[in-house]
């Protein structure tokens, strides 16, 4: 049987939604109910999805490509405060607010995304009181990415934070041997990230591999001697 265009779509959005953590565990009916109102948007790189305050027209499931969410101060300095994935989801909390969106969202790379409406989802909610406890999870693990933001931005200096960051991808308890971990993002997204500038950034990398603490090839960074490394971060959290 060979399906038409239309057929297709909502085929390749139902797939979509099913590898979501949000729609996972729904039964195939409701994926289906929710793929037929879902509305599907093509990003160039550096096309904005939404700005800050505009109006919330729903929530996203990024099916290809990289969506940065970020807000920008008064200052003009970029906070990037995550990068989603495919089947990643972001902006649910809007459901709940009648404001608009709280940050800005961009693509970083050719990206398409879809658009789950307010209006529709809502009324599937009310309908499916089990899908309005898997968004209470969701907007939960969201809430604990913007706290883990908020404790790296609380440490006092680049340094700290490039540690902590490395550190943080380190099995525990942390090894003798090294460590590699492969950047899933561009050094400028994660000095972005971590608060700093991009050349802050390579700086701190720069020192950490005259200390023999790490090497640097590409986007792979090799943690050589963690437990040292660990030593550097308590010695500048002063816990040494």
């Amino acid at each position: 049987m060979t399906l038409d265009r239309t057929q297709f779509k909502q085929a390749v959005t139902e797939n979509t939604l099913r590898s979501c953590q949000l729609f996972m565990v729904l039964p195939a009916a409701d994926i289906a109910a929710v793929a037929a109102f879902a509305l599907t948007k093509h990003l160039a790189k550096g096309d904005y999805l939404f700005r800050e305050g505009d109006p919330a027209h729903g929530f996203y499931v990024v099916q290809q490509g990289r969506i940065n969410v970020h807000r920008v101060s008064a200052a003009g300095k970029e906070q990037v405060i995550h990068v989603f994935r495919p089947v990643e989801s972001f902006a649910e909390a809007t459901l709940a607010s009648e404001g608009g969106y709280p940050a800005d969202a961009r693509a970083t790379e050719a990206s398409v995304v879809l658009l789950i409406p307010k209006r529709d989802f809502i009324e599937l909610l009310r309908s499916r009181p089990e899908l309005a406890l898997r968004m209470l999870g969701s907007m939960s693990q969201h809430l604990r990415v913007l706290v883990g933001l908020l404790d790296d931005l609380a440490l006092k200096d680049s340094e700290t934070r490039v540690a902590n960051w490395l550190l943080k991808r380190c099995p525990r308890p942390l090894p003798n041997e090294s460590v590699v971990v492969q950047l899933d993002r561009t050094k400028r997204v994660l000095a972005a990230e971590l608060g700093a500038t991009s050349e802050t950034l390579s700086r701190t990398l720069a020192k950490f591999r005259d200390q023999k603490l790490l090497k640097v090839s590409g986007r792979t960074i090799t943690i050589t001697q963690p437990r040292k490394l660990d030593q550097v971060l308590r010695q500048h959290l002063g816990e040494l």
